[in-house]
């Protein structure tokens, strides 16, 4: 009797002929398989060697078939994780990526008080992953999450309270800072970044899946931080912070962004990969 690896590996080889890297088909298959079974990861290493239960390929195989069509996974099982924290995803938000949890790295060096009632707003929130993430490490701040889109922010809704962070969160439809006053402690954004001439190669997954209005950056692919720094510069504290996630080959340009609308760049911090990835911008005063 064919086992749940065995399950795993055929369909591995299914959505490497669909063109997807073998590293990220091994990944897929598991994380479809666990779903079905409802199981953890160490259940999943430990138990994959048993019969297939009954029932199991009836669930499974309309998954993968999904996959081989370069449907993302996060929106085939409806969860991605971020900051520790599970996460609904659909078609209307913008997958979480591992790299954005520096934003809230760097914000937790920022506002270095984990007991003070910070300000701070999330800009472009989609799935509300990096306000409630910030809401679980810091107790007494108040969050302000602004979209564009409503679908995005009924999701963002429903997470903050499956995380019961919904009280200490407000939702606002409106583009970067329109209609919010200030002053904030901290804006923080993953705001889209992707260059116009870029979006064509992006892959399936992203092109095809993820919400255009939360990739597209215009020409240079700054034109959301541009617009955004230019926002905050007028609503935050003296000492405030604007924390914005970039791109690759985008860090020469934040020094002018920075200038240009009255903030100091304090500092582009890297990713695990080396990638300038998080600018750190602060309202000095001098501005």
């Amino acid at each position: 009797m064919a086992t749940l690896g065995d399950w795993a590996s055929t369909n591995s080889h299914r959505l490497v002929a669909a063109g997807i890297d073998r590293p990220d088909a091994l990944i897929d298959v598991e994380v479809l398989a666990r779903h079905v079974l409802g199981w953890s990861r160490a259940q999943w290493l430990s138990r994959n060697r048993e019969p297939a239960p009954e029932g199991f390929r009836t669930k499974a195989d309309p998954l993968v078939a999904r996959r081989c069509q370069r449907e993302p996974v996060a929106q085939i099982v409806g969860v991605r994780e971020f900051w520790g924290l599970d996460i609904e995803i659909t078609p209307d938000v913008l997958t979480p990526r591992p790299e954005s949890e520096l934003l809230v790295e760097t914000t937790l060096t920022k506002l270095v008080n984990r007991s003070a009632p910070w300000t701070i707003v999330d800009v472009g929130t989609g799935s509300g992953c990096l306000a409630i993430a910030l809401a679980s490490e810091l107790p007494l701040a108040h969050i302000v999450a602004t979209d564009v889109s409503p679908s995005a922010l009924r999701v963002a809704r429903r997470n903050a309270a499956r995380h019961q962070t919904n009280d200490r969160t407000t939702f606002r439809e409106t583009r970067f800072l329109n209609g919010l006053d200030g002053p904030y402690d901290l804006v923080v954004s993953n705001p889209p970044y992707i260059p116009d001439r870029e979006m064509a190669k992006l892959p399936p997954e992203v092109g095809l899946h993820e919400p255009d209005c939360a990739l597209r950056g215009g020409p240079d692919g700054l034109d959301p931080a541009r617009s955004l720094a230019n926002a905050a510069a007028s609503r935050l504290r003296v000492g405030g912070w604007l924390l914005v996630e970039i791109g690759v080959d985008q860090s020469t340009e934040i020094p002018s962004i920075a200038g240009t609308a009255g903030l100091t760049l304090i500092e582009i911090v890297a990713d695990i990969r080396g990638i300038p990835r998080v600018a750190a911008m602060q309202n000095s005063g001098t501005g």
